[in-house]
């Protein structure tokens, strides 16, 4: 007999026909008379009912059998308006395949301790539909980027060089020397672009950061873009499309994730571009309006992209931050030296998903920017080969998918937006 998928049973097409289901106990109680359980798969979960008068046997494995135990329900799907879902299955047979006594997991337990049970806590609907949205979104990363010609690459994770301030370097032993973990492809996708012209990476980042807050983790995957020719206009715009892109798809292939998590499909479908657009000097302006007093010069914080956000329905783009904040390789701004031709995509609830820029393409530019920073040139001699051979105007982003997964799913932090969160204080399980 084949074994069909809860969400297949959900529809209804089987109704009145004998079947045989494969899954997982989450939920159980019983009566005198009556025992239920909620079987849970991949795709969703079902009621299933024991009349214990036609079938004492099967009423009395479904009134102690644990909580995630593995089974397997032989009976008929019948229609059941009570019944979540609209449909239930009257069981004849119950089997055990995998037996769970004592699973420690049940209502109302803190955070940190679903954490230290993270492999465990993956199996509550809440996460799995995480899971299915967060695929959905690279999924819909790769298809736009391979669509419009950008060719996937593979950096190196051992760099020799931070690309985003040695603060946040995770520093360890290779062989004889010590190297860093990756912050960012960036020092190898401005070599990538003059072979392939459009490259992508989606891969591993680390930042050492010492940070709690809900934004923030130890490694994350992060989705980064680079392509020559593309002037600052230009790269707004792929911005604004990527990230319709990924809502579009979202929308389209989690409709019960979206219902799981209280998400509204359609409301993604309007994330279209183009996006509102500010420049950092008028950020400050609407903050202050919210009471909200930041000196000119200092980088935005969550709070504060968070109620940037609010002035608008949907993500905003924030342009020309002031140069003494930007990383080395940032243009600096040929109409007002004192900004930068970057951008920081905000969205609603999360604030930053995406940080790009238009790339400085003067070998000597980078060379002040770089002994202004402390930095040693020595240590990006091979980076600044692609000044020295053929350089071009080019521009590129970093996203974090997390903070992206973070947003769709509505989360209040990005560890839940993350299988196996790594923080300062957590590296396990």
């Amino acid at each position: 007999m084949k074994f069909p998928q809860i969400r297949e049973l959900l529809t209804g097409k089987q109704a009145g026909k004998k079947i045989k289901l494969r899954g997982w106990v989450a939920r159980k109680r019983s009566s005198k008379k009556i025992a239920f359980l909620t079987i849970r798969d991949s795709t969703g979960r079902i009621q299933v009912s024991i009349i214990r008068e036609n079938n004492e046997e099967n009423y009395n494995i479904a009134d102690k059998v644990g909580y995630e135990s593995a089974v397997i329900i032989e009976g008929l799907l019948s229609k059941d308006d009570r019944a979540p879902g609209g449909f239930e299955i009257k069981a004849s047979k119950i089997e055990i395949i995998g037996p769970s006594e004592n699973f420690p997991i049940s209502k109302d337990q803190s955070q940190e301790f679903l954490l230290d049970v993270r492999h465990l806590a993956l199996r509550s609907e809440r996460l799995t539909a995480m899971l299915k949205i967060n695929s959905s979104v690279f999924e819909g990363l790769h298809t736009y980027l391979r669509k419009e010609d950008y060719t996937e690459v593979q950096p190196p994770m051992f760099t020799t060089a931070g690309s985003e301030g040695g603060s946040t370097l995770f520093e360890l032993k290779y062989f004889d020397k010590m190297v860093y973990l990756s912050q960012s492809w960036q020092l190898y996708a401005e070599n990538f672009i003059y072979a392939l012209e459009k490259a992508y990476t989606i891969a591993p980042s680390f930042r050492a950061e010492k940070s709690k807050t809900a934004r923030h983790v130890t490694e994350y995957w992060h989705a980064e873009v680079e392509a020559t020719w593309m002037d600052f206009e230009g790269l707004l715009e792929l911005m604004e499309n990527v990230i319709s892109a990924i809502c579009e798809n979202v929308a389209k292939k989690n409709v019960h994730e979206l219902k799981v998590l209280n998400r509204d499909p359609k409301e993604l479908l309007k994330i279209k571009p183009p996006f509102p657009r500010i420049t950092y000097a008028e950020a400050l302006d609407l903050l202050k309006k919210q009471e909200i007093d930041v000196p000119y010069g200092a980088d935005l914080g969550g709070r504060e992209e968070r109620a940037i956000g609010k002035f608008f329905d949907k993500p905003v783009i924030v342009t020309r931050y002031p140069r003494e904040i930007m990383a080395f390789y940032k243009k600096v701004d040929p109409e007002n030296p004192k900004v930068c031709l970057n951008a920081n995509l905000l969205a609603p609830e999360v604030g930053e998903i995406i940080d790009g820029s238009e790339r400085e393409s003067d070998m000597n530019k980078i060379l002040e920017s770089l002994k202004h920073e402390g930095l040693d040139p020595k240590d990006y001699d091979f980076y600044l080969d692609t000044r020295r051979y053929g350089s071009v105007p080019h521009s590129g982003f970093g996203m974090g998918v997390a903070r992206v997964v973070m947003w769709l799913c509505g989360f209040d932090t990005i560890k839940d937006a993350i299988a196996f969160p790594r923080t300062m204080t957590r590296v396990k399980p």
